[in-house]
Order: C-alpha cells, then sequence, then structure tokens
C-alpha cells in the first residue's frame, strides 16, 4: 500500500529513525511475515474471541522494523482501503514499554500520514484510558512484550496482575514481539511457559525470527556473545568487516568511540548496572583506572532517543537506555558484578555489586529466585554486547576477567584474529 496524499515529509535521514523506518527494505523472511501478520489480523479483526500473533526472536532480528512497517501498513489499509476489507476504519495502537523506543516511534510518526503520535502508547495508558471508556482496540501491536509487567506495580500506576492479560482484555486482535532472554525486572519476569498458557487460551500463531540483522557480523561474533551470556569463555572471533575488540584501558575504548561517532555517528559508552545511580536531579559517575564518565541523565521529555542526543557522546548509557536500539559502535563497559570463575574458566556473576538492586523487588510466585536474578544480569550483558551494527568494543572492570580476555586478545592477534586493534573502516 501506498503513502496516498500527504504533506508529511518522507525523507528520513542515516540516524536511529532510519534503521526503524517502515520504510527500510524488508528481507523477503520479513516481507512474507508482514503479510502474514496482516493476514491474521484480517481473520480475526472482527471476531468476538480475541486473537494473539507471538513473533519470536532474539536481538537484532529485525522484530521492530517488521512491526513499524506492519503498523504503517495497518493504519494506511484503515484510512485508505477498500470498504469491504476488514481493516477498514479500524481503530488501531501500537504499544511501546520501552521509554527511549516510544520516543523514536513517535519521532518515526511524524514522517506518515497515517500514524499520529496518539496511536502510539505506553501499555498502562492504554490499560486505564480502555477501561475508563469501556471500550477496546482493534489491533494492538506490542514492542518488546517481554517488557511487561506480570504483578502490580505502584510505581507505573498498574493495579492488575498481567498487562497481557489486560491488553487482551481490550482488544480483538494482539500481535506481540517477544525475546524471554531480554527481560530485566522480576516484575516483568516471563517466561516460555507463562507465555504459553496465554497461547492455549487464545487463537493464535507463532513465528520464530532467527537470522541477524542488526549486527553486519559474521556468525562467529554472535555465537561468542551466546557463549558469553551463557557463562562461557570461547576465542575470540576470527578478523572480520565487524570490528570486536577487547581493551584493558576504558579510557582508550572511549577515545576510539569517539572517533568513531565523529565520522559515523550513533557510537556510545554503554555498561552494565554497576555503578551507583539514583533519580535525585545530580550527576552520577561510572570510574575505572583512568575513566570517568557520568551515567546517562534522565531526560523523559526530551525528543530525541538518548542516543541521538549529542552531549549522550560524554556520557555512558544504561541497559534501559538502549534495549531495543541500534547503535553503529558500541563501546560496553562490563562492571564489577561481572567475575571470572578461574577455577572452572567460565563467567561468574556476583548479584551483590549490582546496583540495580530495584530490578529484585521481591515476588513470592518466582522459583529459584538467586538464579532469576542472574539472569536478568546475563540478559542486561545480551542486551548491551548486541547493539552495535559495525562494531563492539569491551572493557572488564574485574581484573581476572580483564586479565583472561586481554590473554584472548593476545592469543587471537598471534594468529591473525580479531579483538586487538584491526582497523575497519
Amino acid at each position: 500500500m501506498g503513502l496516498g496524499k500527504s504533506s508529511k515529509k518522507r525523507n528520513v535521514d542515516h540516524s536511529a529513525v532510519s534503521k526503524l523506518s517502515p520504510f527500510k527494505a524488508l528481507s523477503s523472511e520479513q516481507m512474507m511475515l508482514k503479510e502474514k501478520m496482516i493476514a491474521f489480523s484480517r481473520r480475526h479483526v472482527k471476531q468476538d474471541t480475541p486473537a494473539l500473533f507471538v513473533l519470536y526472536g532474539g536481538a537484532g532480528t529485525g522484530k521492530s522494523v517488521v512491526l513499524s512497517a506492519i503498523f504503517n501498513e495497518i493504519q494506511n489499509l484503515s484510512k485508505e482501503s477498500d470498504t469491504s476489507d476488514p481493516l477498514y476504519h479500524t481503530d488501531n495502537r501500537l504499544i511501546v514499554n520501552h521509554a527511549e523506543m516510544f520516543k523514536l516511534y513517535r519521532e518515526i510518526a511524524e514522517t506518515l500520514p497515517n500514524v499520529k503520535k496518539k496511536d502510539i502508547m505506553r501499555p498502562t495508558p492504554f490499560i486505564n484510558q480502555m477501561n475508563k471508556s469501556n471500550q477496546y482496540a482493534h489491533i494492538v501491536l506490542v514492542d518488546e512484550a517481554h517488557l511487561l509487567l506480570t504483578k502490580s506495580d505502584r510505581y507505573n500506576r498498574f493495579n492488575q496482575d498481567n498487562q497481557l492479560e489486560e491488553i487482551i482484555k481490550r482488544s480483538r486482535v494482539v500481535m506481540i514481539v517477544f525475546d524471554d532472554k531480554q527481560f530485566l525486572k522480576l516484575k516483568s519476569h516471563w517466561n516460555k511457559a507463562r507465555l504459553q498458557d496465554f497461547l492455549k487460551r487464545f487463537p493464535s500463531e507463532e513465528y520464530v525470527m532467527t537470522r541477524q540483522f542488526r549486527m553486519h557480523a559474521d556468525p562467529d561474533v554472535s555465537e561468542w556473545i551466546r557463549g558469553f551470556v551463557h557463562k562461557k569463555i570461547r576465542p575470540l572471533p576470527k578478523k572480520q568487516t565487524f570490528d570486536f575488540r577487547i581493551f584493558e584501558d576504558a579510557s582508550e575504548m572511549y577515545r576510539l568511540i569517539r572517533q568513531k561517532n565523529a565520522v559515523c555517528g550513533l557510537s556510545r559508552m554503554i555498561a552494565t548496572y554497576d555503578y551507583p545511580y539514583k533519580l535525585d536531579g545530580r550527576d552520577h559517575f561510572i570510574h575505572e583506572k583512568n575513566f570517568t564518565l557520568r551515567w546517562d541523565r534522565s531526560k523523559p521529555h526530551a525528543r530525541k532517543p538518548w542516543a541521538e542526543r549529542a552531549e549522550s557522546i560524554d556520557e555512558v548509557g544504561s541497559v534501559y537506555t538502549v534495549q531495543g536500539f541500534d547503535l553503529n559502535y558500541a563501546g560496553v563497559i562490563l562492571g564489577p558484578s561481572v567475575t571470572y570463575d578461574e577455577r572452572h574458566d567460565q563467567i561468574k556473576i556476583n548479584i551483590e555489586k549490582y546496583e540495580d538492586q530495584a530490578a529484585f523487588s521481591r515476588r513470592d510466585d518466582v522459583k529459584d529466585l538467586e538464579a532469576v536474578k542472574e539472569q536478568i544480569i546475563l540478559n542486561s550483558i545480551n542486551v548491551l554486547m548486541t547493539r552495535g551494527t559495525r562494531g563492539l568494543y569491551i572493557y572488564a572492570s574485574d581484573r581476572k576477567l580483564r586479565e583472561r580476555l586481554a590473554a584472548l586478545k593476545r592469543k587471537a592477534s598471534l594468529e591473525g584474529g580479531r579483538g586487538s586493534s584491526f582497523p575497519a573502516e
């Protein structure tokens, strides 16, 4: 479906907006999936029983790109299709949980004729608005559904037990993207068994995306990251265009990130949540040897996402800042909670050193709580390491882990591999 008549601008720049734009060219699989999900909507939008479509995929598999394209198409069909089309005059929503992604989608809406900012909502406002008006939406798309709350949360003004449950109650068709390796808080604790319960209760379909679109890298890069977040130490990826490097000095890593940002933009420092931070209006800093840089400043009302703000090159982003977001080059600081077990030659997580203790707010319905807390930290590492499209740089705060990674770097250098100082221009 074309754009139709519009005075809105169609051009998007080479920024985060362009990476999520519905005008971005889709692969044959993504195009097939888009048509499949729109067909699912057509079949179920007029039915009395809600229907659920779940799109699974790991970080960087293109889930949000597909969702953006689908929502734009559905909104076009709602306004411009034939009156016999089941999607004609449907009232639809795109629900975005992540604050920075919410800003990005709303910025994209400014370039589209049939997508309005009011169509893009956060989960709790959608639920509360629909309950208050006793209305429903026809089609609801949910990005980062693994962040939906699975318990009540007074801070977020959510008083029910499960946000997905409440969204389904107020919709005819719900289509979500989901990755159980990306939940970051106990109050959003999900697993496949919990989601399967929803799939059994409603007419449903599932699809799994596996191809990596974000990282322009050979498979051994993804395999190395996958091994790391399963606490395994593997040889570094071989030399390739994707710029993979291990650093023993955080200041050197920052220097290179600044250079990359000056050339191609969207290059930032990010870190595990292992350094003190409070929402008290003050600056808080990450300190490592020869390196001091402040945490990202909280600007909930800023129009642009953190990584697109010029001043953020002088800050360190957290997992909450960049989840779902594409960078060109990512400089990842692994903080004190990420350590090394010499005896077993594997990663060891020290939960007590993780500063985001709010992520571990108590709940009695989660079994093996310590293992789930560890998984939350490993999930955050996975999110951070999969941000860069063109390069990943890593520095470890823990001395033993830093030395182990440095040994891998030396071995890779001798063998002509990556992890050292191979330019990727």
